[in-house]
């Protein structure tokens, strides 16, 4: 079982930045692969970006490329995203996830955090 709280978010002004942080509960954090997803009102869950056990391999979504970085600390148990250059589009509320095995798919995640909001105003 893994417990997983998010912080960190917060209304910012357009080209500004963030940084979100997951803090994980339990010794086998570093068993797994975490990931970031987001929701906007009205529209679908998203994938943002994952990060492997080791924290060798990540992965993004197209439209974060080159703005958002994912890592990890497994000494921390934590697993942050910092979000640069936001747009008003990258609003949204922003959870972290863990899943035994890499994948940019929800279904593939197995816990979950209830998520902190990320707004950008304009």
């Amino acid at each position: 079982q893994v417990q997983l709280v998010e912080s960190g978010g917060g209304l910012v002004q357009a080209g500004g930045s963030l940084r979100l942080s997951c803090a994980a509960s339990g010794r086998t954090f570093s068993r797994y692969v975490m990931g970031w997803f987001r929701q906007a009102p009205g529209k679908e869950r998203e994938f943002v970006a994952t990060i492997s056990q080791s924290g060798a391999s990540t992965y993004y979504v197209d439209s974060v490329k080159g703005r958002f970085t994912i890592s990890r600390d497994n000494a921390k148990n934590t697993v942050y995203l910092q979000m640069s250059s936001l747009k008003p589009e990258d609003t949204a509320l922003y959870s972290c996830a863990a899943s035994i095995s890499f994948g940019i798919t929800d279904d593939r995640y197995n816990y979950w955090g209830q998520g902190t909001q990320v707004t950008v105003s304009s």
